[in-house]
């Protein structure tokens, strides 16, 4: 009986683990990000809006047998991937009442596009490196935040009075500089209208760029670029290491084979060796016969 139940978990589990399976999901999830999408166009037609619901129905019937399939193939393994853990949240989210102080989740319905990132393993990696380069891009964000903050007080303190407008307010200087580091519309919006009334304006606003623009974020770049790096790095000597061990597996298996080449080579020696000891018994005998010429 646990043999059976076993031979069957196996069988979910290598279906639910299938590339058929997977590419089915995968064109569901995308089929109902362009449903999701088409329910926001000015169409009011009958068919239309009655058709829409029926398929969003469908398509969380379609995640729920998913769901319970995964359940039953990895049982108290399914809790312990995230990825899992992200597909449950999405799903539940799904079925919870779209009415009432539940109608705000309705906009909520297209995070199951995310859901491709659970079922392709290339965006998974991708996002996987992302969350690893969390640690290293906090430090990076704290050199950026400290940076913002010295420079919003600085320049709320020097053009406050001049251009109250953009630099009146600790936040609305924290919004200005934060314009200036995106490059938009910097100079004719910002740095002009300032060097009206402070001609050497345009050194703060030009330092300011070099150390946030040119310089933190391009941190923030190589940061997630060494995690890519590492991430594949581990994932060929994850490989390396699989490979290595069927190596291990397969010349463990060529030793067992010879030793038992060799038992079969020695017991076709004895083998063929045992007649000719034979051979020397008739000719001791018929020593001892009597001479029957004499």
């Amino acid at each position: 009986m646990v043999s059976s139940s076993h031979g069957v978990s196996a069988r979910l589990t290598a279906f639910v683990e299938s590339s058929a399976f997977r590419n089915f999901i995968m064109a569901v999830i995308v089929f109902n990000a362009v449903t999701l999408g088409l329910d926001t166009l000015p169409f009011n037609a009958d068919w239309f809006m009655q058709s829409l619901p029926l398929i969003d129905r469908v398509v969380v019937g379609v995640f729920l047998v998913e769901l319970a399939l995964k359940l039953a193939a990895y049982r108290l393994r399914f809790f312990r991937s995230g990825w899992n853990w992200f597909d449950l949240i999405v799903i539940l989210a799904s079925v919870l009442p779209m009415a009432g102080s539940f109608s705000v989740l309705r906009s909520l319905r297209i995070l199951r596009a995310f859901r491709l990132f659970s079922v392709m393993p290339e965006m998974r990696k991708v996002v996987e490196a992302l969350l690893r380069a969390i640690p290293g891009m906090g430090a990076v964000m704290a050199v950026l935040g400290l940076t913002f903050y010295v420079s919003a007080v600085m320049a709320t303190k020097l053009y406050s009075e001049t251009n109250p407008e953009r630099f009146g307010t600790l936040g609305d200087t924290a919004f200005s500089l934060f314009q200036v580091m995106t490059l938009e519309g910097w100079a004719t919006d910002l740095a002009l209208p300032v060097m009206e009334f402070h001609p050497w304006a345009w050194l703060f606003f030009l330092v300011f760029i070099v150390l946030t623009s040119f310089a933190i974020l391009n941190l923030f770049i190589a940061i997630i670029v060494d995690s890519l790096q590492s991430k594949h790095f581990d994932a060929e000597e994850e490989r390396d290491a699989e490979v290595g061990e069927d190596v291990v597996e397969l010349q463990s298996e060529i030793a067992g084979l010879r030793e038992q080449i060799a038992v079969l080579s020695d017991l076709v020696q004895r083998s063929l060796g045992s007649p000719a000891a034979g051979e020397g018994v008739p000719s001791s005998s018929a020593s001892k016969a009597p001479d029957n010429s004499e």
